[in-house]
């Protein structure tokens, strides 16, 4: 395989050539839980879940997705929800990961905790101050970004400029406006463990390289995440590691998805334009919030139409289940080796998203056109193959078009299936009227009923 991918430290396209024959490890900066998780966190993990299932075609894969329990806005909620903060992370966590997979998203190989990681922290923290990296001042540890001449690298900025853009914490103890922090004092009312440098608890950037490192090594493959975290989160990530371990060290490709909008806008409780991830599958399934998110490639803006998109994906899916409705799943063979290689083309030209769901409709039409009964089951064995490494039709066409509204309105299937059954039985005793007012009941509910000489089926629109 011959992936090419945007390197957002090269600023180029690249061909991707592993550190390790025939194995990738890669890093994905994953929540904060303190919350449910919002539609724009839940884009970078479909982005790179996609990326994770296309990899896994010729490599064993190591996909590491960080959990981060401890944080100012972890210890902020627990104490306005007066609870544990172990018990807020806990809950907040099983809501992200059940979340994420009703979107489809595989398990990572990895998922580690930023809690369980404070030792490797403390160690990495103290080389910094050894290489005189970084200084201790008021009981905080701080990263010297002048004495790193890479600083910046990233982002391609000048450092004002970086300054400027970002908030920066401002500081007495801070020998630089842009110095950022390592390690911070714990007061006895918050969560801190004991280190050279007294009582305190991490900052927020040493636990990605920390969590990287331990379980990836010293030089992994991909780093991955939000555009949003490259400056100043990845931007420090790489001084601290670099700093720490010397030049060319940590992560050697660096990915980032674009910004996901809401109705033209940035997402803001305040516009009232903020959905979580619980919110959308309140109304449409996690596929189709899937569909809509790959829909633009990834590294584009995504602009997230509250009126439009959901609906627009629905239908999208709905055509591609419909070529698969005569399909033997029985017979299908889980091998995603057996996907059409214009889609794997696609996919491997820098993750072109867009490009694989027009060639997956392609295949669709091709499947639709097919009177071969034997021909048709190979194509829409390479449908269901193609899709998979995208997260589609993984679910049989009848359970997809049957399975009940997330809003859980209307009638059951079995309710449904009994309907049907009466008005089999009225349109037999010639009673239209009674036959006519069970479809249009029906249609009322958004069911549609397609008839044929081998029986009746339903589908939900």
């Amino acid at each position: 395989m011959t992936l090419k991918i945007y390197n957002t430290l090269s600023r180029k396209i690249e061909t991707f050539k592993p550190v390790t024959s025939g194995k990738v490890g890669m890093y994905v900066c994953g929540p904060t839980v303190y919350d449910r998780a919002h539609i724009g966190n839940a884009r970078p993990v479909v982005v790179f879940d996609t990326l994770y299932r296309v990899l896994s075609l010729d490599y064993q894969v190591t996909y590491v997705k960080n959990i981060t329990d401890i944080d100012d806005k972890i210890i902020k909620a627990a104490h306005d929800n007066k609870e544990n903060i172990s018990e807020l992370t806990a809950r907040t966590t099983k809501f992200y990961q059940d979340d994420m997979a009703e979107l489809g998203a595989l398990p990572p190989t990895i998922e580690p905790k930023a809690t369980d990681h404070v030792e490797e922290m403390i160690a990495l923290i103290a080389t910094l101050i050894e290489k005189e990296h970084a200084y201790v001042k008021e009981n905080h540890v701080l990263f010297d970004t002048v004495t790193d001449p890479t600083y910046g690298c990233l982002s391609n900025h000048p450092l004002e400029d970086m300054i400027a853009g970002a908030r920066v914490e401002v500081a007495p103890y801070k020998k630089n406006p842009q110095d950022f922090v390592l390690w911070k004092p714990s007061s006895d009312q918050e969560p801190g463990w004991e280190s050279p440098w007294g009582r305190g608890r991490p900052g927020w950037h040493i636990e990605c390289s920390a969590m990287g490192l331990k379980h990836l090594g010293k030089v992994f493959d991909i780093h991955g995440g939000g555009i949003d975290l490259s400056f100043p989160h990845h931007e420090n990530e790489i001084a601290q590691s670099t700093c720490a371990l010397g030049k060319g060290k940590f992560a050697q490709y660096w990915m980032h998805n674009g910004m996901l909008m809401v109705n033209g806008s940035k997402m803001s409780k305040s516009l009232g334009n903020f959905f979580t991830v619980q919110d959308l599958l309140a109304l449409a399934k996690g596929e189709t919030i899937r569909f809509a998110m790959l829909l633009s490639h990834y590294r584009q803006p995504l602009d997230w139409q509250e009126k439009t998109t959901l609906s627009q994906a629905k239908a999208a899916l709905d055509t591609l289940y419909t070529a698969l409705q005569d399909f033997d799943e029985e017979a299908y063979e889980d091998s995603s080796k057996q996907a059409e290689p214009k889609v794997l083309e696609a996919l491997q030209d820098d993750l072109n998203t867009p490009l694989a769901i027009s060639k997956l409709h392609e295949l669709a039409k091709e499947i639709n056109k097919c009177n071969d009964n034997v021909e048709k089951q190979k194509l829409q064995q390479s449908l269901k193959a193609s899709a998979y490494l995208l997260g589609f039709l993984e679910k049989s066409a009848r359970s997809w078009f049957q399975e009940e509204a997330p809003s859980n309105e209307g009638p059951s299937a079995s309710e449904i299936e009994k309907l049907i059954e009466d008005r089999k039985q009225a349109r037999a005793n010639k009673d239209f009227t009674e036959s006519d007012r069970i479809r249009d009941y029906l249609l009322n509910h958004k069911i549609t009923l397609e008839d044929s000489s081998t029986g009746t089926v339903w589908k939900r629109r």
